[in-house]
């Protein structure tokens, strides 16, 4: 613990919240005081009802196993009848999610207890349920998201840093699929083609070129980048073998996507939580797509509302995309250094 942490822990804030939250970055420093004095009041107010929720979700799990257990025993070993046996596992399941609907509502008001504020110290604006997003095209036409015919979002959230405009939300994209039978009868499903977080960096001064990075396929890596991509190297050979890359500038690649830079995308995949990262750089945006992982989400309702890790889990997801952008901008005034720009 730093001197500057013990102090804040005896001007008054938990040693234990000061202790949980101090592997944070430097820029963070403020925050167990913000956790104290806002945060964690907010989130004590509403403890007993999730207390209730929880255990109202308790009841009716012991209930709804023992609802299906029993009409399954009874309805094929006693009567013999299987239709008994699935309604009892119908209803059984039904008075589970039932159950839970209270733990589910709390967690969506702990979400906006937690989140916001953060967000409103950090100089940022978060909707829970945006709309559309529009910015999903450009990630379309830059080729690190698939067509889809059907899209949902959630999680907008914007800011600047350095005179950086960020942006990051969460999309759902599905297509539509049609198949017809033998009889000639039509069925249609909808396919999830896409499903995780999309982030866009739009810097003052355009690249030079078009750069794509994607996570190494092994054989089934594409030949060529298309639309005039060329493959390029790496710097650090770790990174050869995580990341295949594609430039239309050579040079421009090599100082955008430096082994810090590199290293801050894997670092980005585990503090999100997701995998089959892609990023690509056009004109003056950088976007960044992983699939999976879901972010903003307060965590578990079945520990206490004033556990400080949800909010050390929410910080080191936005110290992860902060340090996405000091990296490229690093790289930047490195080439611009040596172009003599």
């Amino acid at each position: 613990m730093t001197d500057e942490q013990t102090d804040i822990g005896e001007g008054g804030v938990d040693p234990d919240v000061v202790n949980g939250l101090k592997d944070l970055p430097e820029e963070f420093r403020d925050f167990p005081r913000i956790y104290q004095e806002e945060i964690r009041p907010a989130l004590l107010a509403r403890e007993g009802d999730r207390q209730d929720a929880v255990s109202k979700a308790r009841k009716a799990r012991y209930v709804g196993i023992a609802v299906a257990v029993l009409g399954v025993v009874i309805g094929l070993a006693v009567i013999r009848q299987p239709f008994v046996a699935f309604i009892s596992v119908i209803v059984g399941v039904g008075y589970l999610y039932w159950g839970g609907r209270d733990v589910r509502k709390v967690g969506r008001e702990a979400k906006d207890l937690i989140v916001l504020p953060v967000a409103q110290h950090l100089g940022l604006n978060f909707i829970a349920v945006p709309g559309a997003v529009d910015t999903i095209y450009k990630h379309h036409d830059v080729g690190i998201v698939p067509s889809w015919d059907r899209a949902s979002y959630e999680d907008h959230l914007t800011g600047q840093r350095h005179g950086v405009d960020f942006e990051l939300f969460e999309a759902h994209l599905e297509e539509r699929r049609t198949s017809t039978d033998s009889k000639g009868r039509t069925k249609t499903t909808w396919v999830t083609v896409f499903q995780g977080q999309c982030l866009r960096f739009d810097f003052p001064k355009k690249f030079y070129g078009r750069t794509l990075v994607t996570r190494d396929a092994g054989i089934f890596n594409r030949f060529g980048g298309g639309n005039g991509l060329r493959r390029a190297s790496l710097e650090d050979p770790r990174f050869e073998k995580i990341f295949e890359v594609y430039t239309t500038d050579q040079v421009e690649s090599r100082f955008l996507l430096t082994p810090d830079l590199m290293q801050k995308l894997v670092d980005l995949e585990e503090a999100f939580h997701g995998g089959r990262l892609k990023c690509a750089f056009n004109e003056g945006q950088m976007y960044i797509t992983l699939e999976g992982g879901n972010l903003f989400e307060p965590g578990s309702m079945f520990k206490p509302f004033d556990s400080v890790d949800r909010v050390k889990e929410l910080l080191n997801d936005f110290a992860a995309m902060f340090q996405i952008i000091d990296a490229v901008l690093a790289g930047r005034r490195r080439e611009a250094q040596e172009r003599g720009d």
